[in-house]
């Protein structure tokens, strides 16, 4: 079966935020290393304690924010944001920015992706993301597919 979509643009603010939800999924234990830093306030009670274990976190927060906005910036990550439309087989995704430049990605690539209650979010790296709304299919079924092949490939949470 072949699904061809609508033409979709993703939105750079939109982006960022879906990039910093998919990394705290992935990376949720780095949120144990500032718990670690201020675990010791129980014997050692100072202030010091919570202000590094704070700093920590929110350092680790800002360092990516830094990075995926510097995406949005770099000319090497603009297509990400131009208006693309898919077609999508149980072999690969083809990116398409019109009917003659396109990009295959294997559904092999993707390393994780995330059935949302109105999109699927598909990661290759912590970088690059592709996010697929369900405003752009033309009907359920397509929808379906799509979950279906997620599914046996092993790649959906």
């Amino acid at each position: 079966m072949l699904i061809k979509t609508k033409n979709y643009k993703l939105e750079t603010k939109q982006y960022i935020k879906i990039a910093m939800i998919s990394l705290l999924k992935k990376e949720w234990w780095y949120v144990a290393l500032p718990i670690a830093i201020i675990l010791p306030t129980i014997w050692i009670p100072s202030g010091w304690w919570w202000t590094g274990g704070i700093t920590v976190f929110i350092g680790y927060l800002l360092f990516w924010l830094i990075q995926f906005t510097g995406i949005t910036q770099m000319e090497q990550g603009k297509i990400l944001f131009e208006k693309l439309h898919y077609e999508i087989t149980s072999q690969q995704i083809l990116i398409k920015m019109n009917s003659k430049q396109g990009m295959p990605l294997k559904w092999d690539q993707i390393k994780i992706a995330y059935i949302t209650k109105n999109a699927f979010i598909l990661c290759v790296s912590k970088a690059q993301i592709v996010h697929l709304p369900y405003k752009i299919f033309t009907n359920e079924n397509q929808i379906k597919f799509v979950k279906s092949i997620l599914q046996k490939k092993h790649i959906a949470k």
